[in-house]
């Protein structure tokens, strides 16, 4: 499999250690397979648990999934202790950070969906279980903090109905921590530790209405069941409402925003079932056939590749729909001569991936389709070659020079651009956010910073024409992006996504089946 662009000036040594650092994977009869070895449930004589006596992936219950030094698929324990002594290292004298775990969220009544971890818990702990809590004090030692893991521990009764949990002992040794307690006890401890310390660095939870403000309150709500007595919520209350609080996120997002190796790996294997999906789907793609369907048909192949959910919902948008930038309706029927513009990408191992390609239903480009489309392919080329940290430009600097590249290709197609056409009508979304836990990791991302290597963000320009007088005709109701997930490099730019094909050859071909992506 290709894993990088060269034809944005990426040295042929990037290639290779791209392919000697994550060899290819495949999905078979219900077994993992790197390269030629197979790990099925044993490896070296450890079998899987069943049912497993943890409450998240481990590698004494699923061995092949979770290496033996792995805290979660892909990400050492080691990387969670740096993420924390870094963090720690960067708070002044007298600090604690305080993280919460993400609350179950419904559908309807008790329906509740499918369990995500709150992304700045995970990130710090890389435990997945709701009703957490953790406190990290900033000490004078050699590790740099002490840290204090709050969970549910075990419970038979509750077991019996929802799966296992992690014991107090297991969130010592396995997570690390220096003192594991009950959840039940996280208001009285953080009551009594927060009056020890001049910084308390501590995020909010959102409230379900913009109106609402954050306060403490909601922080104690968030962690309910588990945290019921109102005297004791109204005491913690008063500890925290003080001028020594101060935010977390900002510092925790400054090193998100860096990705190590171990996460770009990761992010690569994302993007490459997002991409091996998309190219499969354009096959699968037919006149008369649902948007619904060619959303279902790319989960589908995703979640058979080992993803564990879709990153966002996707967008399917045939024909003119392609002119709503989030249509996530898809619930028209395709047509013959349409173009489908297609927004998806899955999540996996704690990481999202976002792609999009734009391909025709007949498997072939009108000649008109054919034009638009390169003048928007030879912009995004020519924009990812720019995402150097030696080219020294910023998110803002870099959908300048967007809107620059297609005003250009549109002048060539005989397009009378008059002023706020490109800006307002035609391309009227921005070009680039940052990727990784979360999809859009833009929250505390300057878009005026100059972009550093390791950083991994989208570049997705599109040109969306309404059926209207001052555009030529045979352009009219036609929408065309195309995403790529790029790692910044020093020198070079990475294309994570680099299986979904995108030249028109290539997606001609893959829309026919006559291109057959490697298996991931």
């Amino acid at each position: 499999m290709r894993y990088v662009n060269n034809l944005y000036g990426l040295a042929p040594f990037m290639q290779l250690r791209w392919a000697l650092r994550r060899p290819a994977t495949t999905f078979r009869a219900g077994r993992r397979v790197f390269g030629s070895q197979a790990i099925a449930t044993e490896t070296s004589g450890i079998h899987d648990l069943k049912p497993t006596l943890y409450g998240q992936p481990v590698f004494r219950s699923h061995p092949y999934l979770v290496k033996p030094h792995e805290l979660t698929p892909g990400i050492p324990v080691e990387e969670y202790e740096r993420r924390r002594k870094e963090l720690m290292d960067s708070l002044p004298s007298n600090s604690i950070a305080v993280s919460v775990a993400a609350p179950i969220k419904y559908m309807s009544g008790n329906i509740f969906y499918k369990f995500r971890q709150a992304s700045d818990f995970w990130y710090l702990t890389g435990f997945e279980e709701p009703d957490a809590a953790v406190i990290l004090e900033k000490t004078s030692t050699s590790r740099g903090y002490r840290m204090t893991l709050f969970c549910n521990g075990k419970d038979s009764a509750k077991e019996k109905w929802e799966g296992a949990r992690t014991s107090f002992d297991d969130a010592l040794s396995i997570f690390k921590a220096d003192d594991a307690m009950s959840i039940h006890s996280f208001p009285s401890q953080l009551k009594s530790i927060t009056s020890l310390y001049s910084n308390i660095y501590i995020d909010l939870p959102n409230t379900p209405s913009k109106r609402s403000p954050r306060t403490v309150k909601s922080l104690l709500r968030y962690l309910s069941p588990s945290v019921k007595p109102r005297s004791e919520r109204e005491s913690v209350e008063d500890s925290l409402s003080s001028s020594t609080r101060r935010p977390l996120a900002p510092l925790v997002a400054k090193l998100r925003s860096i990705k190590s190796e171990h996460e770009q790996e990761v992010m690569h294997a994302a993007a490459d079932i997002s991409g091996s999906a998309l190219a499969k789907t354009m096959g699968f793609t037919q006149p008369c056939i649902s948007e619904s369907a060619i959303a279902a048909h790319f989960e589908y192949l995703c979640s058979l590749s080992g993803s564990q959910r879709l990153a966002y919902v996707p967008v399917v948008a045939s024909g003119p729909n392609a002119l709503i930038i989030h249509y996530t309706s898809n619930n028209q029927v395709v047509k013959e001569g349409e173009m489908i513009l297609m927004d998806a990408g899955c999540e996996y191992n704690g990481y999202a991936s976002d792609i999009t390609r734009t391909y025709p239903v007949s498997g072939r480009f009108t000649p008109a389709q054919r034009d638009l489309y390169t003048a928007v392919l030879n912009a995004q080329k020519s924009l990812i070659g720019l995402c150097t940290e030696s080219a020294s430009l910023s998110l803002n600097e870099l959908h300048h020079r967007s809107c620059e590249l297609l005003r250009s290709e549109l002048n060539q197609l005989d397009f009378r651009l008059h002023t706020g056409d490109l800006e307002r009508v035609l391309y009227p979304h921005f070009l680039s956010h940052p990727i990784g836990i979360d999809l859009h990791e833009s929250t505390n991302f300057d878009r005026g910073e100059q972009l550093k290597a390791g950083m991994v963000i989208t570049v997705e320009p599109g040109l969306y024409v309404p059926a209207t007088p001052q555009f030529p005709r045979c352009y009219h109701n036609m929408g065309i992006r195309i995403e790529d997930e790029v790692l910044v490099d020093q020198e070079h730019s990475v294309v994570l996504s680099f299986s979904a094909p995108k030249e028109i050859e290539d997606v001609e071909r893959a829309c026919v089946g006559q291109l057959d992506p490697q298996p991931v």
